[in-house]
């Protein structure tokens, strides 16, 4: 059964496994895995603190997340930013979502989506932005299948990928 879940210690061999799938593609590159493996409470409390503005600089904002679990196992997760600054306005979005490599191409990414969608409304969201490259086809087949209505793509400064930018209207 698929649920979202708040990140957690119940999940912390999962997610480590994850974790491992994610940096060996180059991606979470940012979180050293000894660190994050023999500290998870640390690690957890990193992300109650991106809940709260009064924690980081002006050009970060407000973000919660949350992990997609199917039978007890770590998918992926979905960041949910209800405002956004002028960068994330231009090329970042509301939601940001990524499946380990392991699961990615099984459905989960649109289960995904449609599930912070779902957080996202309860938050008193309207409308949101979603993003992806333009050469991402799996990620952008998983923004259109959850209602997603292409406005634009943009390049964004010092790269060579457009950035395609989604709407979507949550029903209240």
């Amino acid at each position: 059964m698929l649920i979202l879940s708040e990140p957690s210690e119940q999940y912390k061999q999962s997610f480590l496994v994850g974790l491992l799938e994610f940096q060996a593609e180059g991606r979470m590159l940012e979180y050293n895995f000894q660190r994050v493996s023999s500290d998870f409470r640390h690690f957890l409390q990193q992300f109650q603190g991106r809940r709260d503005p009064r924690l980081f600089s002006p050009q970060r904002v407000q973000a919660t997340d949350f992990w997609l679990i199917d039978d007890e196992e770590y998918i992926g997760t979905v960041s949910i930013r209800p405002e956004l600054n002028e960068t994330l306005l231009r090329i970042g979005g509301h939601i940001g979502y990524k499946v380990r490599p392991s699961r990615r191409l099984q459905g989960y990414g649109t289960q995904l989506l449609r599930l912070g969608l779902e957080k996202a409304r309860e938050m008193g969201l309207r409308r949101v932005l979603i993003t992806c490259d333009e050469t991402n086809v799996a990620s952008r087949k998983v923004i259109e299948a959850n209602g997603g209505q292409f406005e634009n793509a943009l390049v964004p400064t010092g790269s060579t990928v457009p950035r395609r930018r989604y709407w979507i209207e949550l029903a209240s």
